[in-house]
C-alpha cells in the first residue's frame, strides 16, 4: 500500500448547494430523526410499492405513504419530497426537517417553493437512500427527467444508475491504502470505497458534481479529498491502490452539451486518454476498474482498438465488452436520458443529425460498451503483459467484485506457471461446476455434438470439452497430478503422453481461467 499524503480539499463555491458543512450536518440528523434510510423506507411502502418504485413506478408508493400521521409521518414527508417528487404542505415539511427548517433547507438548495401549488414545497435535489451489504447510505444528485420533465441542466449531477450500480458491484472490495474516484459525480464509488480504503481522493471538472459528492460524503460521516480538474491533473505524481472511475463517456462529434454525459472530446478520445494514463497513477499491486465506451469501425474487432490503448499501459487486464449498440439507438438512448426529446424548445431532430452524421462520416457501425479492469503487478515482471478480452453478453455474466478478483488472481497464477509446473500440479473441479452434454439422433444412434463445463453464476465460465478433455477433467479431483493423470488416460487409450498433455494443457489454462479448475495446495485446500 503507498503512504496517503496530507489531506487537501478544493471547496466547491458557495453558491453551490449543500456547500455549508453545518447545514449538511442538520440535515443528516433530522434524516436520521426521521429513519430516512435504505431499511426504514421500503418497510414504510411495504414489498409490493418499494418493488413498483424501483421498476419506476410511482403510484403504489404515493398511496403507501398519503395521510400518514404520527411518528411515521416525518418519514413519508421526506420520502414524497426526495424520492416521488411530489409538493409537500409547509406544516409537514417543517416537522421533517426540525433542525434545518424550511428556511435552512432552502437557503441550502434542498428545497424549493413548488411553482404549482401555493404553499407548498418540493425537492431541489434528489437524496436518496442507499445500501450494500455492509451499511445504509445516502446519496446526494440532481433530479432527473422522470422526476422533473424537460431536459436537465448543463450541469446535472447524475445519481444512482444502473451503470454506476454495475460498476460498484465489480470493484474489488480488498482493504487498500488510497483510492482514487475519476469523476466522481455524486460521490457514488467513493462512498462503496470508503468503508475499505484509508484516503479517499475524488475529483470532477464540474464545480456542482463536487459539492455534491463532498454533501454525500458528509451525509454519511465520511471525509474525503475532494480536487476539481480534468483526468489525472488533480493528482499529477500521485499513486493510488484503486483507481475507479464512471466518465462522461458518451461517444459524440465533441461538443460539451451535458457535463456528466459529454467529455469535450470527440468520440472515444476521453476513454483513450483516461486508460493510457493509468500507468503513472497505480502503485505497485494497484487495480484499476473504469466503464467506457468504444468505437467499432467498420467491420473492425473491438478488441483490436481497445487493445492499442490497453497494449500502451503495459498493464495485466480484463476487458469486457457487455453491450454493443446500433449507432442510432445510441443517440435516442442519450438523448431520452437528458430529457432533450421531450422538450418542445430544443431541437431535437438537429441534435439527432448531427450526431448520426458525425457517426457515418467516422464510418461507425456500433458502440461497444463494457468495463476495463487493469492491473500492475506488484513486482516487476518481464514478457508481455497478460490481457484477456471478453465479449460476455449473457444475463448471467455479471461481474462482481469477487470474481473479478479471482479472475486475476488466477491468470497471475497462470503467468507464474510453465506448461511443466502444471503439469505437475493437483487439479480439482469447482463443486458447482456441471458438465452439458449435447446429442444428436443418427442413423447410427446419439451422436454426441457437444461437451461443455460450465460454473453457474461466474461470467464467462464455460469451457468447451472433447472426449479427452472431457476424461482428464473427470479425474481432476485434488489426488493425482495433472501429468499422472495424463499419463494413465494415455495408456488407457494407447496414445503418446506428451502429444495428449499438449493437446489439453490448453483447455485445462482455459479452465482454470474461468474458474472451472483450481489449483489443490498440499494439504488439500486451494492453492493460492
Amino acid at each position: 500500500m503507498s503512504t496517503s499524503p496530507p489531506p487537501r480539499s478544493d471547496p466547491p463555491p458557495a453558491a453551490q448547494p449543500l456547500a455549508d458543512p453545518a447545514e449538511v450536518s442538520l440535515l443528516a440528523a433530522d434524516l436520521a430523526a426521521a429513519g430516512y434510510d435504505a431499511e426504514h423506507v421500503p418497510a414504510l411502502l411495504g414489498p409490493g410499492a418499494h418493488h413498483a418504485l424501483g421498476r419506476g413506478h410511482r403510484w403504489p408508493a404515493l398511496h403507501a405513504t398519503a395521510g400518514i400521521t404520527g411518528r411515521y409521518a416525518p418519514l413519508a414527508t421526506l420520502t414524497r419530497l426526495f424520492l416521488l417528487g411530489t409538493g409537500e404542505e409547509t406544516a409537514a415539511v417543517a416537522a421533517a426537517l426540525p433542525g434545518l427548517t424550511i428556511d435552512g433547507a432552502v437557503r441550502a438548495g434542498v428545497i424549493e417553493a413548488d411553482p404549482t401549488v401555493s404553499g407548498r414545497w418540493r425537492a431541489a435535489l434528489d437524496i436518496r437512500p442507499h445500501a450494500d451489504e455492509r451499511r445504509s447510505y445516502l446519496v446526494v444528485s440532481d433530479l432527473d427527467s422522470d422526476t422533473r420533465p424537460g431536459p436537465v441542466r448543463a450541469d446535472h449531477v447524475l445519481g444512482i444508475g444502473a451503470a454506476s450500480v454495475q460498476l460498484a458491484r465489480a470493484v474489488v472490495r480488498e482493504p487498500v491504502g488510497r483510492v482514487l474516484d475519476l469523476g466522481t459525480g455524486c460521490g457514488i464509488q467513493a462512498l462503496h470505497c470508503d468503508g475499505h480504503a484509508g484516503h479517499v481522493t475524488v475529483t470532477d471538472t464540474n464545480p456542482r458534481a463536487l459539492a455534491l459528492a463532498a454533501a454525500t460524503a458528509g451525509l454519511n460521516g465520511m471525509t474525503w479529498d475532494v480536487r476539481a480538474g480534468s483526468l489525472f491533473e488533480p493528482v499529477a505524481g500521485e499513486r493510488f491502490d484503486l483507481i475507479v472511475s464512471n466518465p462522461p463517456f458518451v461517444i459524440s462529434p465533441g461538443a460539451q452539451r451535458f457535463e456528466y454525459r459529454d467529455s469535450g472530446l470527440a468520440g472515444d478520445e476521453l476513454c483513450r486518454r483516461l486508460v493510457t494514463g493509468l500507468p503513472d497513477h497505480l502503485a505497485p499491486g494497484g487495480t484499476a476498474q473504469l466503464l467506457a465506451n468504444w468505437l467499432i469501425i467498420g467491420d473492425g474487432d473491438w478488441r483490436m482498438r481497445v487493445g492499442e490503448w490497453v497494449a500502451e499501459t503495459g498493464l495485466d487486464g480484463w476487458v469486457v465488452q457487455r453491450e454493443v449498440a446500433d449507432p442510432a439507438e445510441y443517440v435516442s438512448l442519450w438523448l431520452a436520458d437528458t430529457g432533450e426529446d421531450a422538450d418542445p424548445h430544443a431541437d431535437t431532430a438537429a441534435v439527432a443529425a448531427e450526431w448520426l452524421d458525425y457517426f457515418a462520416a467516422e464510418n461507425v457501425t456500433g458502440i461497444g460498451m463494457g468495463t476495463i479492469t487493469l492491473r500492475r503487478p506488484a513486482e516487476p515482471r518481464s514478457g508481455v503483459p497478460d490481457v484477456v478480452f471478453d465479449e460476455l453478453t449473457g444475463p448471467d455474466d455479471v461481474l462482481t467484485g469477487p470474481e473479478v478478483a479471482a479472475f486475476l488472481a488466477r491468470r497471475a497464477f497462470l503467468a507464474t506457471r510453465t506448461d511443466d509446473d502444471l503439469l505437475e500440479t493437483r487439479l480439482a473441479l469447482a463443486a458447482e461446476d456441471l458438465l452439458d452434454v449435447r446429442r444428436i439422433p443418427t442413423p447410427d444412434g446419439w451422436a454426441t455434438v457437444l461437451r461443455m463445463v460450465r460454473r453457474p453464476g461466474g461470467p464467462g465460465a464455460t469451457v468447451q470439452l472433447d472426449e479427452w478433455g472431457e476424461s482428464l477433467l473427470a479425474g481432476c479431483t485434488g489426488t493425482l497430478s495433472l501429468g499422472t493423470l495424463v499419463g494413465l488416460l494415455a495408456t488407457a487409450h494407447g496414445l503418446d503422453p506428451t502429444a495428449l498433455a499438449a493437446a489439453v494443457l490448453p483447455t485445462v489454462r482455459t479452465a482454470i481461467t474461468r474458474g472451472i479448475l483450481h489449483p489443490v495446495a498440499a494439504d488439500g485446500g486451494p492453492d493460492r
